[in-house]
């Protein structure tokens, strides 16, 4: 549990940082008639997008580490039955959740810069 808040907490940060960056961007988007539900719309499908993208690539990547870790502790020789822990139903729910946490971190966000007016985006910067 205390690994899913760190992990949203750390998605969180990463998008809102994100959008700062991008507030110009959105302003000349909504300038040329972007909707707030079209803001939100594309902001969270580009962070379920990374989310997917890290679960695609963190799952074999924490599995081959794992495997490495357990081959070479040293005295100990793990039986096979030890080392493989890993299946399909948890690998999946795992990378459904890993998009979840994305989701749900862009979320506000998404929907704070998507309540910005053109002027207050043009006006900060």
């Amino acid at each position: 549990m205390l690994l899913t808040v760190v992990a949203a907490l750390g998605v969180f940060n990463t998008v809102l940082l994100n959008i700062r960056e991008r507030r110009r961007d959105l302003g000349m988007l909504k300038s040329i008639g972007m909707t707030p539900r079209q803001v939100v719309l594309m902001t969270v499908s580009s962070v379920a997008a990374l989310g997917v993208a890290g679960g695609l690539l963190g799952i074999p990547l924490g599995i081959a580490a794992h495997r490495l870790v357990v081959d070479h502790v040293g005295v100990v020789s793990f039986p096979e039955s030890m080392k493989q822990v890993w299946h399909l139903p948890q690998l999946s729910a795992l990378l459904l959740a890993g998009v979840a946490i994305a989701v749900l971190g862009a979320l506000i966000p998404a929907r704070s810069a998507a309540r910005l007016t053109i002027a207050e985006v043009l006006h900060n910067e």
